[in-house]
């Protein structure tokens, strides 16, 4: 018989990035989960965290000579990095019965321990159909997408419970992906909605509404069946159809945002709802390079385990050794976009721009005006862009190829790099070895962008619009980089882009270059107060904040 088990706090998450070599994640939310793992373990939670294994989740890309990618899976052996366990569960699918196998990885810190458990179909008891359930991140159409999402959420609870996990004080979904949760949660509470709501909390991480996840109830009640689906379906997830983001937000107790302009705006997409915010954080330890990892050890002791001393920063470290630690870092970034091509040189201001290539998040809103771009930079900036675009969009496809473009157009003036394969190593370098992180997303679209936070941490500048985190932390210190466009909201997007793009050049040319290359000093004391900024960004607050207000440890 299996041990019976307590958790403070089981975190559903359809994607989870713990590191590059196991590509079970696509970008933000993935990365985001866990670092916010890692923190739980580092303060000692008792919890876990249930996702999915995938075979194929972030592809490698490769640059053709015009700008246009090709795509291919990566490969990894599960058993290379995790441990197959015994346990395995059902779950109904279209009336069939899909057996879910479980991997686990733990993550350790001292003596706290936390465990990462991985849903599998690909097993030789189910058809090829349903061993193809757990092969590829977001892939399929609608019907393997519900499919996969039944497995985590309902799947998922079933094996804690094969696992012994008798008594879970919450239920954590991190986006709307894990809300079928709630189904198995009412099945168990004999569909009394007051037991499942006061076990579960959500986090919505999206304010475009087409990142929220919507099914035909049709389709729900073919694949999900009608056994595991309740008379009040409409009541709780939409009239007309099943909105996961409804299901999740109103079978919890608890719901918020990812950033405090986030929250807002969740509350406008979804009137009447009740929604707070928990701003993300990052993992400090595993995102501090090298350099400022030792930097930190001799100048800020205990910083680990207490990010709250980087306040300290600004009195502590000497301004020639910081300024040293970001040259040797800027050396190694320098030297890897040099091994593709480029002849980039340390001493020249870079600027780097790297995330997912989406239509909101406009990476090339710079390149608005060549001509004004040219005459601001003359030969004394340096720019880096890198960013998967999914495959399938050729929207955002076009957006990478139309910057290699550019790079070309603007040879002569401004040296371009476009990186390819843009994966948690290569962001480690980019984020710790520019001298400026810059974000230019539409506003009110940026949910939060924790890699500006991982950027800031090393020293690195933040040139942002104001949105998601950026408004926080450029309104906790207006020295720790600058804002893109006015305060304002717009009426008219591209005229938006416009004064966004004209305002990127202004700054660029009579604050950030004359200062980068002409008061050395002032410089420096910028980059100390914004890696003093991680006295609050860093997902160990983050992660207090759930435990006090989400997971009621």
């Amino acid at each position: 018989m299996t041990k019976k088990k307590k958790l403070s706090v089981a975190y559903f998450t359809m994607e989870i990035g713990l590191k590059a070599e196991m590509p079970t994640y696509a970008g933000g939310l993935g990365m985001l989960a866990a670092d916010i793992m890692w923190s739980a373990c580092d303060i000692g939670v008792p919890g876990c965290c249930m996702t999915m294994c995938w075979q194929h989740g972030y592809m490698h890309q490769e640059l053709n000579e015009d700008g246009t990618q090709e795509y291919s899976d990566i490969e990894w052996n599960k058993e290379d990095h995790l441990t197959r366990l015994d346990e395995t569960v059902t779950v109904q699918l279209e009336g069939r019965d899909v057996t879910v196998g479980c991997w686990v990885y733990e993550l350790k810190n001292g003596k706290n321990t936390l465990p990462v458990y991985f849903l599998d179909t690909d097993l030789p008891e189910n058809s090829h159909e349903d061993r193809e359930l757990t092969k590829r991140l977001y892939g399929g159409d609608g019907r393997t997408r519900i499919s996969q999402e039944a497995v985590l959420g309902i799947g998922g609870v079933r094996m804690l419970r094969a696992l012994g996990y008798d008594d879970i004080g919450t239920f954590h979904m991190n986006e709307g992906h894990a809300a079928f949760l709630t189904l198995e949660r009412l099945r168990e509470c004999d569909y009394q909605d007051d037991l499942v709501r006061a076990s579960c909390a959500f986090t919505t991480h999206t304010p475009v509404p087409a990142g929220h996840d919507v099914f035909d109830y049709d389709l729900a009640y073919q694949v999900v069946g009608e056994d595991m689906i309740p008379w009040h379906i409409r009541d709780i997830a939409g009239q007309d159809r099943l909105s996961m983001t409804l299901l999740a937000m109103h079978l919890s107790r608890y719901t918020c945002g990812v950033a405090q302009i986030h929250g807002e705006v969740s509350r406008n997409m979804f009137p009447g709802e009740e929604i707070d915010a928990i701003t993300n954080g990052v993992h400090h330890v595993h995102w501090a390079c090298p350099e400022m990892t030792k930097l930190f050890d001799k100048y800020i002791k205990g910083w680990q385990k207490d990010p709250t001393l980087f306040e300290k920063v600004v009195d502590a470290i000497p301004d020639d050794e910081l300024w040293k630690a970001h040259k040797k870092a800027k050396k190694r970034l320098i030297e890897r976009v040099n091994s593709h091509g480029h002849e980039f040189k340390e001493d020249i201001l870079t600027l780097c721009s790297a995330r997912r290539v989406v239509p909101y998040k406009r990476p090339e809103v710079i390149y608005t005006n060549l001509e004004r771009l040219a005459e601001v930079a003359g030969g004394r900036i340096q720019i880096i862009h890198s960013g998967n675009a999914n495959p399938h969009d050729a929207f955002s496809q076009g957006v990478v190829q139309h910057m290699v473009q550019r790079s070309k157009d603007l040879r002569d003036k401004v040296s371009i790099a476009y990186i390819p394969n843009y994966n948690p190593d290569l962001a480690a370098d980019l984020v710790s070895g520019t001298d400026i992180w810059l974000n230019t997303p539409m506003r009110l679209m940026e949910a939060s962008g924790t890699s500006g936070m991982k950027a800031t941490l090393n020293g690195a500048l933040n040139l942002s619009i104001l949105d998601g985190w950026w408004i926080e932390g450029y309104e906790m210190d207006h020295e720790a980089g600058w804002r893109i466009g006015p305060l304002d909201k717009a009426v008219d997007i591209d005229e938006y882009r416009k004064i966004d793009a004209e305002d990127f050049y202004t700054q660029l040319q009579f604050e950030i270059l004359p200062e980068y290359y002409n008061k050395p000093d002032r410089w420096v004391k910028r980059m100390k107060r914004a890696i003093a900024l991680m006295a609050f960004f860093s997902s160990q607050r983050c992660t207090e904040e759930y435990v006090e207000r989400a997971w009621n440890v």
